[in-house]
């Protein structure tokens, strides 16, 4: 018998101090782009974009700038410009070089440490200007101050010489152009639509700043600029929507050097959309300052209702979740220390704001609602039908929470589960039709692929209240298949798999079907999305046969291609309108197999774009639907 204990040691390479590497200036941002900017596909290709911008927006912030214009040129670098004071030039005490060249080459050299430059700022790591420079090809910037032109240049993040005047100068301003690398990047491909919306959003909680971003290439253009604030971006939130309040609730208080602003509007809907933002930052994991406000919405409705008898004595208290049903808000929060959780700023974590937002909402809310009774009265029926309706599906809800457990016994009865119990190695596939979960059963690997049928269309649950939607059977067994619960009790380490796979048809029913999954996903499981676990499947519309040549395709352009590549051989040609035409074989090869298969990642870039579109394709609306429809018609994306 081995022993155990007993571990043999190997003779291994010697182990030196000289084995510890040091890496200099931008060495380790190269290496390690991800824990700077996420990541490095279109999103942190992207994130660059945002990181030049948010120093134009803190020089904005600190009263000293009033207009940014950002252009994407056709050989794919980017310029941000803005009137701001400009980056100064002189030497450092510290580094013994210009300002400038610190600025860009060190990391954590920025003037948003000191408090005294910028009072409130969203570049707090001042780490932005210097990883976009070591993560580019190429990086320029031109500062306009004291009447001349500052210049310097940057290879990889390396200055090619120091910086030097290269002309005269009217005004302050600093313009950085760059050229993300294709090293770290590969294809540099910018989406316009994505990062005019953020643009948007920042010149939202920027009243009175004028921002341009221009594609040279596509020759697309946009100016935002917004007296009305947070108010007009709750109002363009709803622009689709049937409106409880017509003005939107606004709230602002200054407490010391911390701005907090609270736009609030009720619609019709039964989705809940709130935006929060740090210093113009997009948090998109919330943070303290969402908390607070969650927290005093919830008081000032019960306090209301009990108070104005929308609630009687015996009737149970307003949740969370009732308050804040067709709930769309946004909170804006600047505050001079902001701790962020990470790089990418996805969450608040500042302990006091909690409170300060809580004692702003608190009275500003309350206030309203007393000086504002038609209005109160069309929101507390609103929050109270809500309570009835969650309360009709409370025990429906429980028993689906109480099935989503870790209990393969109480797994619903259709559902043809895998052998595998480790979830990170198992997929589901949610498939359109009894037929096509025939031949998909048939045609899985049992060991680690789960088949869930569905019938039919599934309920839209954009239009639906929570009691309809826990009354629809497809949905129940959605739920109790992925075992995780739902809305605000989801727990994403119940999940049983790892890979939730959309498989529909190729036709516009099974596009349908995919929306509406869609749908309910982002708007009651929208951890799973955040987790990277929800997927959808790329099945063939074609199978071309020439002699013993076999293809797939999957569009109608490959198709075409794939017949001009046989010229004029005889080739038969197979269309399949649906899933359940393929045999078990056939599906499995092109639609299951890992080897072989195709499947879309579905991700969530932009929350607010996304939660917009939802509501136009799902929602009650006709007219945005139509326009929408034949707008991106020819252009559609399934990535959300």
């Amino acid at each position: 018998m081995e022993d155990t204990n007993n571990i043999k040691k190997t003779k291994a390479p010697e182990y030196t101090a000289k084995d510890i590497l040091v890496l200099g200036g931008l060495e380790a941002v190269r290496r390690r782009p991800g824990m700077y900017i996420g990541s490095t596909d279109q999103r942190g290709l992207h994130h660059l974009v945002y990181e030049i911008v948010y120093n134009s927006v803190d020089e904005a912030m600190a009263g000293c700038c009033d207009k940014i214009t950002t252009i994407i040129k056709k050989d794919k670098s980017v310029s941000v410009e803005d009137n701001g004071r400009g980056i100064p030039v002189g030497i450092h005490p510290t580094t013994k070089v210009s300002a400038l060249e610190t600025v860009m080459t060190v990391l954590h050299a920025g003037a948003k440490f000191g408090g005294k430059s910028y009072t409130v700022s969203g570049g707090l790591h001042g780490v932005g200007a210097s990883v976009v420079n070591g993560l580019s090809e190429w990086c320029r910037v031109d500062v306009h101050l004291d009447g001349k032109i500052h210049t310097q240049e940057y290879k990889r993040g390396i200055p090619v010489a120091p910086v030097k005047v290269t002309g005269k100068a009217e005004g302050t301003g600093t313009t950085v152009s760059f050229l993300p690398d294709t090293q770290i990047f590969g294809e540099i491909s910018y989406d316009f639509d994505v990062l005019s919306e953020r643009l948007r959003e920042v010149a939202y909680l920027n009243k009175g700043l004028e921002i341009t971003i221009i594609d040279e290439a596509k020759d697309l253009e946009q100016t935002f600029y917004f007296e009305g604030g947070i108010t007009g971006f709750v109002r363009h939130l709803n622009r689709n929507r049937i409106v409880r309040n017509q003005v939107p609730i606004y709230i602002t208080k200054a407490l010391d050097t911390t701005v907090i602003e609270v736009a609030i509007q009720y619609n019709d809907g039964y989705s809940e959309s709130v935006f929060s933002f740090a210093n113009c930052v997009n948090t998109i994991d919330g943070g303290t300052h969402l908390t607070g406000f969650r927290s005093a919405l919830t008081r000032v409705m019960n306090d209301y209702a009990h108070k104005n008898k929308f609630l009687k004595d015996d009737d149970p208290s307003l949740t969370g979740e009732d308050a804040r049903e067709g709930l769309t808000a946004v909170v804006s929060v600047k505050l001079a220390e902001p701790q962020f959780e990470g790089q990418t700023k996805g969450k608040l974590g500042n302990i006091e704001i909690k409170s300060q937002v809580e004692s702003a909402v608190n009275e500003g809310l309350a206030l309203y609602l007393e000086e504002h009774p038609d209005d109160a009265k069309k929101i507390l029926e609103k929050c109270v039908l809500a309570s009835k309706a969650r309360e009709a599906a409370r025990k429906a809800r429980d028993l689906i929470i109480r099935k989503s457990g870790l209990d393969y016994g109480t797994l619903p009865g259709k559902l043809a589960d895998c052998s595998e119990k480790d979830p990170a190695q198992c997929e589901l596939y949610l498939v359109e039709g009894d037929s096509a979960g025939g031949s998909a059963k048939q045609g899985r690997n049992r060991r680690f692929q789960a088949i869930l049928p569905l019938r039919g269309k599934i309920l839209n649950v954009e239009k639906a209240p929570p009691d309809k939607m826990l009354a629809n059977e497809e949905i129940r067994t959605i739920i109790t298949a992925i075992g995780a619960g739902l809305d605000e009790e989801f727990n994403p380490e119940r999940i049983r798999y790892h890979k939730v796979i959309l498989m529909t048809d190729a036709d516009v029913d099974g596009s349908h079907i995919r929306t509406l999954l869609l749908t309910f996903f982002f708007r009651h499981m929208s951890k799973l999305i955040q987790a990277g676990h929800l997927y959808i499947a790329q099945p063939p519309l074609y199978r071309i046969k020439s002699g013993q040549n076999l293809k797939w395709v999957y569009s109608e352009q490959e198709k075409d291609a794939a017949l001009k590549e046989l010229g004029g051989k005889k080739a038969e040609l197979q269309r399949y309108k649906g899933l359940g035409e393929m045999t078990a074989e056939q599906l499995w090869e092109t639609t299951m197999n890992p080897a072989s298969r195709t499947i879309l990642s579905v991700n969530v870039e932009d929350q607010t774009k996304a939660d917009e579109v939802f509501h136009i394709l799902m929602g009650d609306e006709v007219p945005p639907r139509k326009a929408f429809i034949q707008t991106h018609a020819k252009s559609a994306n399934l990535d959300v």
